[in-house]
């Protein structure tokens, strides 16, 4: 992507509180229209990073660069950036069309201006029919867009999203995540979000930042950060993963307490870990000419588009995934594969 004036450059931003660390020498550069997102379990400092961000705290080293401003020397309403808040935030005493329009009316407006703002928001987001109605009338969903709306009638030129989502259940969770995808398409604003559901980074996001202890343990598109974890880490916190204890024992050869594995690439260790995404495991009638391994079925579970299966070896049990259509039984006898360019080194 090519230079731009709104692309936003964090450097060596790092947070305590009293004694604890909550953000190590953060930087990043995220360039302008991108949706970002900050994805790590609580404590990590994703919050903390986009509170810093919104102004709501300040940071004890480093400096954030948004175009051409200095971020930081900003007081939060003179940034130009919004953000959704997890509880809506929106007035319960005005209207729709009213919580929208309140932060052009503090401006210097013309009314009919305020209005095509609002209405034309208001189609964005697909409430145009609700702006009559008062908060008590919607659904959760309903007033996550109407604070998303009132968010972006502003035209910020960076929006943060902290947890839009946690509070609907899964259904609307769902839904709401293509229609945030949409706007954010259609606005070209960036979006930081954050958030701790791995389903929901996956599937809105150009890039996720996995966060852990302060600091950014991955930085990827979705695709990489699912397929090519770097730590035991990302590859147990993003979707699922079967970790293996390994030894180098030759070139591109480790020994794990299931068996000895041929792998696809050199790694920095002679001791470390491996893993295997569940639905990368083959179930084989015999044994694989590499990287085989026998183990028994203990349980299985459907899950209407995939079974899965719990297989005990020897030594640990194994999590795998396999189609709707393939039938195993529970105590059943198989052989595992564990294809070469699916078994993953990891850094640590």
């Amino acid at each position: 992507m090519g230079e731009s004036s709104w692309d936003l450059r964090i450097c060596g931003v790092a947070k305590s509180f009293e004694d604890k660390r909550v953000l190590e020498d953060i930087t990043l550069e995220i360039p302008d229209g991108q949706f970002v997102t900050l994805l790590g379990p609580s404590g990590c400092g994703k919050t903390t990073l986009l509170r810093i961000l919104a102004g709501f705290e300040t940071a004890d080293a480093g400096s954030v660069q948004l175009g051409e401003l200095d971020l930081l020397a900003l007081p939060p309403h003179k940034r130009p950036v919004n953000t959704v808040f997890q509880n809506y935030a929106i007035f319960p005493h005005l209207t729709v069309f009213e919580n929208v329009a309140f932060g052009l009316r503090s401006r210097t407006i013309a009314e009919p201006e305020i209005k095509a703002k609002v209405e034309e928001v208001l189609a964005m987001a697909r409430i145009a029919d609700l702006a009559a109605r008062h908060p008590g009338e919607l659904s959760g969903g309903q007033r996550q867009r109407v604070a998303l709306a009132r968010a972006l009638v502003v035209e910020p030129e960076v929006l943060l999203l902290d947890e839009p989502m946690s509070a609907l259940d899964a259904h609307l969770r769902h839904d709401l995540q293509m229609e945030l995808r949409r706007i954010q398409h259609e606005t070209g604003i960036t979006f930081v979000l954050v958030t701790h559901d791995q389903d929901e980074a996956i599937a809105v996001s150009d890039r996720i930042l996995v966060m852990n202890g302060g600091r950014i343990e991955q930085d990827g598109t979705a695709e990489e950060v699912y397929e090519r974890p770097v730590s035991r880490f990302v590859a147990g916190f993003i979707g699922r993963a079967n970790l293996f204890d390994a030894k180098l024992v030759g070139p591109r050869e480790a020994e794990t307490s299931i068996g000895r594995f041929r792998i696809g690439t050199d790694p920095v260790w002679t001791s470390g870990s491996l893993a295997i995404r569940p639905e990368d495991i083959e179930i084989r009638t015999e044994a694989p000419a590499v990287n085989g391994v026998r183990g028994r079925i203990a349980e299985r579970l459907f899950r209407g588009d995939h079974w899965e299966l719990s297989v005990q070896t020897p030594t640990m049990e194994l999590r795998v995934l396999a189609e709707p259509d393939e039938y195993h039984e529970e105590g059943q006898e198989v052989w595992l594969e564990m294809p070469v360019d699916d078994l993953l080194v990891l850094r640590d």
